[in-house]
């Protein structure tokens, strides 16, 4: 029945425009919202909300020809560049498919390596983000960083995901030496919803593998047992970008 009936739904979607489309949806969507107790209409919607919002990321990278267009609307790219000097050696924890680091590698000349748990993303970085001054190496942050000394240790999105995350920090001061940590982390308090839906108990999380999302004390607090002083903080887009150095 659940077949028949997403197939029905598609066949009568696809042939309305776009507006009329949107305007069934919206009917179906506040009907069953109004049909149900308050606390189980937020459940439903939010429910439908994390929906969107991973089908909106899927169709920005298509729409960004492959790279989520947040690169360019949110700028952090521009936060790391401003806090490496030419020369630096970079190492860019969980670097993705390569375009922070291919942007560091052009625009300030300092020399990057790129860590990845994913082989697929390390493909992606080496075909779409190689420069002369990058190398890219499949590993897992855990047990395969290089053994060498860095001036600049990237972890942009990456904390997160990460159970013990102040033995990790301590791990990667003690390996690479870095005087400069370069942080990005979703904010918990973001906005008002996100307390909401923990409340309700749906997921509140802006990716389910996230091991948390900061508040600015929680933050504050994990750098501090990680023996790490805060340099500078800011918050951006819902998110906490800082620079953070091993304490004297």
């Amino acid at each position: 029945m659940k077949q028949f009936l997403l197939k029905a739904i598609g066949g009568i979607t696809n042939r309305l425009s776009t507006r009329d489309a949107e305007i069934l949806l919206k009917s179906i969507v506040t009907q069953r919202a109004d049909s149900l107790p308050p606390d189980e209409a937020l459940r439903f919607l939010f429910r439908l909300d994390a929906f969107l919002y991973s089908l909106q990321g899927q169709k920005s990278i298509v729409y960004g020809k492959g790279v989520h267009t947040k690169h360019r609307h949110l700028r952090y790219h521009d936060f790391f560049i401003g806090r490496i000097a030419p020369g630096d050696s970079v190492l860019d924890i969980g670097c993705g498919n390569g375009a922070v680091d291919y942007d560091i590698a052009e625009k300030t000349g300092a020399r990057v390596t790129g860590i990845d748990i994913s082989e697929e993303n390390i493909a992606a970085a080496r075909r779409q983000f190689s420069h002369p001054r990058i190398r890219y190496i499949a590993g897992n942050a855990l047990s395969d960083l290089p053994q060498e000394r860095f001036d600049v240790v990237i972890l942009s999105n990456v904390l997160e995901h990460l159970p013990d995350r102040p033995q990790f920090l301590g791990q990667v001061q003690g390996i690479t030496k870095a005087q400069r940590i370069l942080i990005r982390v979703p904010l918990f308090e973001r906005e008002w919803r996100v307390p909401l839906k923990q409340e309700l108990g749906v997921e509140w999380r802006l990716d389910p593998t996230h091991e948390t999302e900061y508040t600015l004390e929680s933050f504050q607090t994990e750098m501090g047992e990680a023996g790490l002083s805060i340099d500078h903080l800011e918050v951006r887009w819902g998110e906490i970008w800082a620079q953070v150095s091993a304490k004297c």
